[in-house]
C-alpha cells in the first residue's frame, strides 16, 4: 500500500510496510507538471503486466515493482485492487504508476485539485 500527498508541487508516493521489499521502491517524487491525471480503477489489475523488471508478481496476491508494457514502463504496488489508483504520466521513467491506497476516491480527488489549482 502507498501513501500519496502533494508537496508543493511534487507528488509524492510513499511506499509502505513490505511493499517496500516486494516493489523494489520506498518512494516516488514525480512533478505535478508530468501527472496527467487519476483515476480510481479495480478492473486495472487484469491488465496485462509485460515483463517484469524487479518485483513480484504473484497472480490473485500482490503486483508490485516495475513491468513493461509495449515499451513503457508501468509501476505497480497492488494487493487489493478495490483500491488501485492509476496515474498517468508524461516525460517520467514511468508512463503510469498504479497502487494501493487507503481511500481511492479521496486519493484521486487530492491528484485533480492539485492539477486545477492555479500557478503561483
Amino acid at each position: 500500500m502507498a501513501q500519496i500527498r502533494v508537496d508543493g508541487d511534487t507528488l509524492v508516493v510513499q511506499i509502505e510496510g513490505l511493499d517496500k521489499l516486494w516493489s523494489f521502491k520506498s518512494r516516488l517524487e514525480i512533478p505535478l507538471g508530468n501527472v496527467r491525471g487519476a483515476t480510481a480503477d479495480p478492473g486495472a489489475i487484469t491488465e496485462p503486466k509485460g515483463i517484469r523488471t524487479s518485483g513480484t508478481h504473484v497472480p490473485g496476491v500482490i503486483t508490485a515493482g516495475t513491468f513493461r508494457v509495449d515499451g513503457e514502463r508501468i509501476f505497480w504496488d497492488v494487493r487489493d485492487p478495490r483500491n488501485a489508483v492509476v496515474i498517468e504520466l508524461r516525460d517520467e521513467r514511468y508512463a503510469r504508476l498504479i497502487t494501493e491506497v487507503p481511500d481511492p476516491r479521496a486519493t484521486v480527488t487530492l491528484i485533480e485539485q492539485a492539477l486545477t489549482r492555479p500557478a503561483p
